[in-house]
């Protein structure tokens, strides 16, 4: 574990997360303003479990996101100027332009790239997994999925051959209270840390609204998967505060529910335990960080014709 997050207080942690929170909400601003194209889909309540899992980590274990990912891009150093002129599509030290939204990437601080395929991280992070088991080089790679993504055919097999082949691996499942736009227990019978079982592997449940929790509880995963050489899965619940996409209008939402998830939220508890001086004086300090990331990136150049091949492989 990085010796330094150890350390973190109630107002780190606030302001990592407030840093995320007001990243999406910045970029959603932009793209109704027409300057993103596309959807985006937005990690909006969920900030606590990457920026606890990050914490929990070496800096560089390879962390494999789903498209909901710009919360882990940002708790694993991607810089927010980047971020922003890489979903703008402009010509960014990410992926030029190309990566977007969905499927920016960033190996310098071993953040690996999202996935817009439902599931699609895992069997990419057991083949990563296998190539650190084998060269021994003490990495524990991490991905994360959604609840529903339990549900997919690609993520049984992977959880399988992982635990088959004994490979330190960390699964953060995501349950978010929705998969897309249903509810998750509609669809899901049994409990993502329940299932872990039936493979093999040690699964466990957090509070992945508490970031400190988060932080523990893949600290011990991350320690039990290189001692037993196994994968180890956490389920960490939270809720999503906004859409499964920033079009989604979630007309399926029964009346007072967020609401009360807003009550909950990782900013709220946190909040809770600052005073409101230091609250506000964090507050500014993110707007102030967040609005330069965005004028920087605006000032970034656009693609060029001439390089159309970079940043694409085959």
């Amino acid at each position: 574990m990085n010796a330094e997050r150890t350390r973190s207080s109630a107002a780190d942690a606030y302001t990592e997360i407030r840093r995320i929170r007001r990243f999406e909400e910045q970029l959603l601003e932009l793209q109704r303003s027409g300057e993103v194209s596309g959807s985006v889909h937005l990690c909006i309540g969920q900030e606590a479990i990457p920026v606890g899992a990050c914490w929990a980590i070496e800096s560089d274990d390879p962390v494999y996101a789903t498209y909901r990912g710009h919360g882990w891009a940002l708790a694993k150093g991607v810089p927010m100027d980047q971020m922003f002129g890489e979903i703008l599509g402009r010509d960014s030290m990410l992926n030029g332009g190309r990566g977007g939204s969905a499927y920016l990437s960033y190996p310098e601080v071993s953040f690996m790239g999202e996935n817009s395929i439902v599931g699609a991280g895992l069997p990419i992070a057991v083949g990563s997994a296998l190539a650190h088991a084998r060269k021994r080089s003490g990495r524990v790679p991490l991905v994360s999925i959604g609840d529903g993504a339990m549900n997919q055919g690609n993520v049984h097999e992977s959880l399988n051959m992982a635990s088959v082949l004994n490979l330190p691996l960390l699964i953060v499942v995501e349950n978010n209270g929705y998969v897309e736009m249903t509810p998750s227990a509609d669809l899901t019978a049994t409990a993502a840390s329940e299932r872990a079982a039936a493979y093999g592997i040690a699964g466990h449940r957090v509070d992945g609204n508490d970031p400190h929790a988060v932080m523990d509880a893949i600290a011990q995963a991350r320690l039990e998967s290189l001692e037993r050489r196994r994968p180890v899965l956490i389920e960490a619940m939270t809720h999503r505060l906004g859409g499964h996409y920033s079009g989604d209008v979630q007309a399926y939402r029964p009346a007072g529910e967020l609401e009360a998830a807003r009550l909950e939220e990782p900013l709220v508890r946190l909040a809770a335990q600052l005073d409101d001086a230091i609250v506000s004086r964090l507050d500014e300090e993110v707007d102030a960080a967040v609005a330069a990331a965005v004028a920087t990136a605006l000032q970034m150049p656009q693609p060029t014709q001439e390089g159309v091949l970079e940043h694409v492989y085959s």
